[in-house]
């Protein structure tokens, strides 16, 4: 890595003094109060549209998903040139239990801290990417630097679903980068791992339960399956570098188990079982290695008990994504950090750590055709009670994304 560039600093420095640090605070206070948990994003859509149709954005709308449930979009135009999308989802998981110093929809600001449930996963990562993409233009309209180009805005809905927001944003939309504002706390991730889910259908044979020898119960066969792969421990080969930064294990396990009468009514030996397993793979493992990794399981499940039958299903399919050290997109998130952190105010080092992530981001569903980084404020733990995050760290975030932005419409 080579010393930060004098022209550099003077870039982030110039579009950092751009940055309307209240503004970035109260709204980030706003969209806390607005409950956006998964199949309820609508409202905070409708709210980061009227955002940014009220600053002046180009083409601020709703873009449709799903009922009820758009994407927010708009862009700043500066003219031809390169796209850079700024982009997270506004989706959140449910509320946690035990919130004792405020409420989780409050906003409320308690030493130096915003507090709001999804407030790092990621709602304050989208305040501070448009509020970055205003700096750039302030800065540009004030002739303080020369930028060519487009910066657009993508708030997506259903990241914790189907990724349908993303999706239907990058069919319609391209970029030459894009920045993915997922919580890491304010250090650069590379990418992050996948997810396969396979369905194991276990059958057995039914009974009722006063004729148990009859029956060979599907549960009971399962069991020995959900033992087997428990235990797996699957290491692939991959680049040495993929192994460093992810580690040699990709992760399996039976997550969900389906078998027999649901509670309230009758009861009797059930005849299938449903094992999903949730697969995490390192970018690089393919879905033939992961299966032969079940069937060695389910091979030893059948020298437990001679009577398992199962079939194996493919339910889904998320890949995983990594950017490499020495691309474009990364270079430029590397300057930026160091740039943001020149002044000495931020307690972290000023040489950004390139990481990975193990949770998926949206990056699964675009990261083959855009190339992307993953930089956001806040970090593990998170959708715990009392969750906030830092007014510091929600200024540095925005510092950061306002001179990603600016190194990228500069051009060479």
């Amino acid at each position: 890595m080579t010393d930060l560039a004098k022209s550099d600093l003077d870039v982030a420095q110039i579009v950092a003094g751009h940055i309307d640090t209240e503004r970035v605070v109260q709204l980030v206070q706003d969209v806390c109060r607005i409950p956006s948990i998964l199949g309820e994003e609508g409202p905070l859509a409708d709210f980061l549209v009227e955002v940014m149709a009220g600053s002046g954005f180009d083409d601020a709308r709703a873009q449709p998903v799903l009922p009820e449930r758009p994407n927010a979009i708009g862009k700043l135009d500066f003219g031809p040139g390169k796209t850079v999308v700024m982009t997270g989802h506004m989706d959140t998981k449910p509320v946690s239990h035990g919130w004792k110093l405020t409420e989780p929809f409050s906003g409320d600001i308690i030493d130096g801290a915003v507090y709001g449930h999804g407030i790092m996963d990621m709602k304050a990562a989208l305040v501070c990417q448009i509020v970055a993409m205003e700096a750039v233009r302030a800065a540009a309209a004030a002739g303080d630097i020369a930028v060519s180009g487009t910066l657009a805005m993508a708030a997506v809905s259903d990241h914790m679903g189907d990724q349908l927001g993303s999706i239907k944003y990058f069919e319609e939309y391209g970029a030459d980068y894009c920045v993915l504002g997922e919580l890491s706390d304010n250090e650069i991730f590379l990418g992050h791992r996948g997810r396969y889910y396979y369905d194991i259908i276990v059958r057995g044979i039914s009974a009722h339960t006063c004729h148990k020898p009859l029956a060979v119960n599907a549960n009971m066969l399962a069991a020995h399956a959900i033992i087997e792969l428990d235990a797996s421990k699957l290491e692939p080969q991959l680049e040495e570098w993929v192994t460093s930064l992810f580690g040699p294990e990709t992760y399996m396990a039976p997550g969900r188990v389906y078998g027999g009468l649901p509670p309230g009514g009758p009861s009797m030996i059930p005849d299938e079982c449903v094992i999903r397993v949730d697969c995490r793979p390192q970018p690089g493992v393919t879905l033939e290695e992961v299966r032969d990794e079940i069937e060695r399981c389910l091979a030893l499940a059948k020298q437990r008990e001679p009577r398992f039958e199962a079939e194996v299903v493919l339910a889904d399919v998320k890949s995983g994504y990594l950017a490499r050290p020495e691309a474009e997109v990364t270079e430029l998130m590397i300057r930026a950090v160091r740039a943001a952190r020149a002044d000495g105010s931020s307690t972290r080092s000023p040489e950004p750590e390139l990481q990975v992530a193990g949770w998926l981001g949206d990056t699964a569903s675009f990261g083959d055709r855009i190339p992307t980084i993953i930089f956001g404020p806040g970090g593990e733990p998170v959708y715990c009670p009392d969750e906030h995050l830092s007014i510091e760290d929600i200024v540095e975030a925005t510092k950061v994304y306002a001179a990603f932005a600016a190194y990228a419409l500069l051009g060479d």
